[in-house]
């Protein structure tokens, strides 16, 4: 098992209503029609991961695991996985965000594909923490 671990923080615009991706970015802005989008500021982007990780993702019938760890304003820690798969095409070059995908697109923001959940599907109570700012730990695993 590989892992990587980003933080990064919510957004006031964080709306989470895309259907068939989520995000997490680097910029450290996020106007309301990035609704895929869940956490701005990123500490790392995908071209910064190692190289070990991005061998063992290549791999069609790798398991992704996506990890969205937030923190709401009561204290309380909110947490949400979505698992994926590897593709060979996954280049891991972006150099501004992470997309997580249900189709089998990629492309360099790519990081896991045929996704069982989108930015819509997740927990309401995690994305309001999200759009209350809420710091983020987004955690990539592969096996």
């Amino acid at each position: 098992m590989h892992e990587e671990v980003v933080r990064a923080r919510g957004h006031e615009n964080v709306s989470a209503e895309h259907e068939s991706t989520f995000e997490v970015t680097s910029d450290d802005w996020l106007t309301p029609a990035g609704d895929c989008i869940l956490a701005v500021e990123a500490d790392r982007t995908p071209a910064d991961f190692d190289e070990a990780f991005v061998d063992a993702c290549r791999d069609a019938d790798a398991t992704l695991t996506a990890t969205v760890e937030v923190e709401g304003p009561d204290g309380e820690t909110y947490r949400q996985t979505v698992e994926g798969r590897g593709h060979p095409d996954l280049s891991f070059a972006g150099d501004r965000s992470h997309v997580g995908r249900t189709s089998d697109y990629v492309d360099d923001r790519t990081i896991l594909v045929g996704a069982d959940a989108a930015a819509a599907d997740f927990d309401r109570d995690l994305v309001s923490a999200l759009a209350d700012g809420g710091d983020v730990t987004f955690t990539l695993r592969v096996e």
